[in-house]
């Protein structure tokens, strides 16, 4: 082959190369933060679906879980974009109204995950089903207090519908099943571990004859353990969401159980549910995923390792 034609095909390859990666599909991904384990897992699962089904994935969250100012904007600068679809975990499920039903009238499907919103102009959601979640954790509180005793409740911040239903869910299980149990004091951590170590040590320092805690989200739940700690009080907790730090507590005692979901499968099926709806499918507009609840004594099965400990490694790196 002379070095012209050589030049030549290698151009063409090259053209050709670069239209197919111009092709790609890119799909949007914006969770409600970034520093959580539970968004680094959902991540990773959103990348483990956009290697299989051979899509990009353009991931930007806002600097925290209570700055819904910046998630607006990541929205809006996606929506400017014409990425081709776009998977969010509204931080409040009426600010974020606005931007979802925009972005519906420009033709970009939306897919909400996580949490809710407050209006039906999305193509899919996929979440943990929240409610069942707090039922499970009502359950729980029911069996380890006997059907008596009180309760404290850190609770996550307003107009957060995932963790709204949670808390709902075990307020109404303790209602209907467990009469002889009282939820004495309830406030928010405000998704925030400082905070949420205040409002745990203030409830305790007001109500010291109480038996137990349920916090409804990670941040709560570390506040709640942390402030257990400090007292060295034996008042049991039940708690939504893990990371590294509630496992340990965990395996002592300070925590009695932990509600969990799935987020890398979360992350992975919401970019899925995006990849359907690209490919002229329709997929199913409401997709729930079931929380378990883990003890010590599940806690080092098999499936359960699996779904604490994803590769993030393999995905994030």
């Amino acid at each position: 082959m002379s070095k012209r034609l050589f030049m030549a095909v290698l151009v063409v390859l090259l053209l050709v190369a670069g239209c197919r990666r111009g092709s790609r599909k890119v799909i949007g991904v914006i969770p409600q933060g970034r520093s959580h384990l539970f968004w680094q897992s959902i991540h990773a699962g959103a990348v483990a679906a956009a290697r299989e089904a051979g899509v990009e994935i353009l991931w930007n969250a806002p600097t925290s879980e209570t700055d819904y100012s910046g998630q607006l904007q990541v929205m809006e600068a996606m929506i400017n974009r014409r990425v081709d679809a776009i998977a969010v975990s509204p931080i409040d499920k009426t600010i974020m109204v606005s931007v979802v039903e925009r972005a519906a009238r420009e033709n970009i499907p939306v897919i909400i995950y996580d949490t809710a919103v407050d209006t039906d102009q999305f193509v899919a959601r996929v979440g943990t089903d929240n409610y069942a979640g707090g039922q499970i954790g009502g359950e729980r509180m029911g069996q380890i207090l006997q059907g008596k005793g009180k309760v404290l409740m850190v609770k996550c911040m307003p107009g957060s519908g995932s963790t709204l239903a949670r808390e709902q869910g075990f307020e109404d299980t303790l209602a209907k099943k467990f009469p002889g149990i009282e939820i004495v004091d309830r406030r928010f951590g405000m998704s925030d571990f400082a905070k949420s170590l205040a409002v745990a040590e203030n409830m305790l320092t007001a109500h010291p004859e109480v038996d137990a805690m349920f916090a409804s989200n990670e941040t709560g739940s570390v506040g709640a353990a942390q402030a257990l700690k400090a007292r060295q009080s034996k008042v049991r907790l039940v708690g939504f969401d893990w990371s590294p730090t509630l496992l340990d507590d965990l395996k002592s005692g300070v925590v009695d159980s932990l509600v969990v979901q799935h987020p890398f499968k979360m992350g992975y099926e919401a970019v899925m549910l995006a990849v359907r709806k690209l490919k002229g499918e329709t997929p199913p507009k409401l997709n729930n995923l079931a929380a378990r609840l883990i003890t010590r004594e599940n806690l080092n099965d098999p499936d359960v390792q699996a779904q604490l400990n994803p590769d993030l490694k393999r995905y994030l790196e």
